[in-house]
């Protein structure tokens, strides 16, 4: 195997290390899950321009009678890809003491204030930063207002 391959193979298994992660672990980290919420896709242009890189060098690595390892670790990687990008739902994940956002704990003691747009995005302002949080379905907003009036 190449140094190629072997980069592949990292990035492979890092991205999976990820999804086993988002899926599997992280609901069963700090506490039982009192509601998980789907959030609207970003980025599905990055996802189509990511997917297409990487068949155009599963074409020429093909065309250019590349090994075949290579072709394989990189058809592993599309596919990871099309998951994480399509497949895979983004979510907000509420414990008991907080939430996960982005994959990134946040105790509900950061939160400072919370605002709701016109376009329904609900706003949480914490110390130094500001969380946009995109519902897929609006009515999940009210869902979200009673169990964090409830925690505090």
């Amino acid at each position: 195997m190449t140094i190629t391959d072997w980069v592949l193979v990292l990035f492979i298994v890092a991205l999976l290390a990820y999804a086993i992660y988002d899926q599997f672990i992280m609901p069963h980290l700090k506490g039982p899950v009192l509601l998980a919420i789907p959030l609207l896709r970003r980025g599905r242009v990055d996802g189509i321009i990511f997917v297409g890189l990487v068949a155009i060098l599963i074409y020429q690595n093909v065309n250019a009678n590349g090994q075949l390892i290579t072709t394989w670790l990189l058809c592993a990687l599309a596919l990871m890809g099309l998951y994480l990008f399509w497949i895979r739902t983004p979510k907000i994940i509420f414990k008991q003491q907080g939430f996960y956002f982005a994959n990134v704990w946040i105790a509900y003691t950061r939160i400072k204030q919370m605002n709701l747009s016109e376009d329904g995005v609900l706003v949480m302002q914490l110390e130094h930063r500001r969380l946009l949080v995109r519902v897929r379905n609006i009515d999940d907003l009210e869902r979200i207002y009673k169990l964090l009036s409830s925690s505090q």
